[in-house]
């Protein structure tokens, strides 16, 4: 057993490095950037609450990362389920294909999007090849939904993945025998034990989504425009550092408080069990 002097002597370099090279730089651009002073950031930021067009575009980006959040949990629990579950000897190979977006940059991903629903895409293609008008798909919301939902809906199966794993499946064995359904034995039995990895899921998919650049940029356009978004174009289009700082401090806090109700969610269920 390490005693407390040789754990924090073992810790200091990690610690070191993670407030100087992370927390201090973090903190002086959202509170402090080039020729802005933090006074400043927050008058701007009032501003931003104030303002209904900067209102709109935080109401979009918590709503699109609600929806994708929910979609991706709807369709990753069933999958990390059966897969959790197969007794196929393909089900590790099913699991790494499941997972296997994750190995591709986003820029690639999102850009096979833009083919999909391009007016001379594989999609307009078809309604011309029937003499139909090709939809519009591309820089609307349905384009930016479509894209998140596929960046992370492989994290949200290898979480959920991994909770379900843990669930003994003897017990949905044992519920079985008593006559409760398989339905009933989801609700009741397995989805309340893998909870847990459930929300990590849902507090990761949520934060990735409102935190994305590249989708909503390039799948969005200027008309769809989230924070991140927003953020790019306060710092390299007008300049304004203290709009960034402010659109920065705004999505940091909605990180946070994803986080806080997801402590406060796990915190609960393992209190109940």
């Amino acid at each position: 057993m390490l005693s407390k002097k040789s754990t924090l002597f073992l810790l200091a370099p990690g610690l070191i490095f993670i407030v100087a090279g992370f927390c201090l730089p973090a903190l002086t651009m959202l509170l402090a950037p080039p020729g802005v002073t933090t006074g400043q950031v927050f008058d701007r930021m009032l501003r931003l609450l104030q303002d209904p067009y900067d209102l709109a575009i935080i109401g979009r980006t918590v709503g699109l990362g609600l929806l994708v959040t929910a979609l991706s949990l709807l369709l990753g629990f069933p999958i990390a389920l059966l897969l959790a579950r197969s007794t196929s000897r393909w089900s590790g190979l099913l699991l790494a294909l499941a997972i296997f977006p994750l190995l591709l940059s986003n820029v690639v991903r999102t850009y096979g999007w833009l083919v999909l629903l391009g007016q001379n895409g594989v999609i307009g293609q078809i309604f011309s090849s029937f003499g139909l008008p090709a939809p519009q798909l591309l820089y609307t919301e349905t384009a930016i939904i479509l894209g998140l939902l596929q960046l992370f809906l492989p994290l949200a199966v290898i979480s959920c993945y991994s909770a379900v794993a843990q669930v003994d499946a003897g017990l949905d064995e044992a519920a079985q025998g008593l006559g409760a359904s398989r339905t009933r034995v989801l609700w009741t039995v397995t989805l309340p034990l893998s909870l847990p990895g459930v929300v990590v899921a849902a507090t990761l998919v949520f934060a990735g989504s409102i935190t994305a650049y590249t989708t909503p940029y390039l799948l969005g356009g200027s008309t769809h425009r989230t924070l991140a978004t927003q953020l790019f174009n306060y710092a390299t289009v007008s300049i304004d550092w203290a709009a960034a700082s402010a659109v920065a401090i705004v999505m940091t806090v909605l990180v946070f408080l994803v986080s806080a109700v997801s402590s406060a969610i796990g915190s609960r269920k393992g209190s109940i069990s």
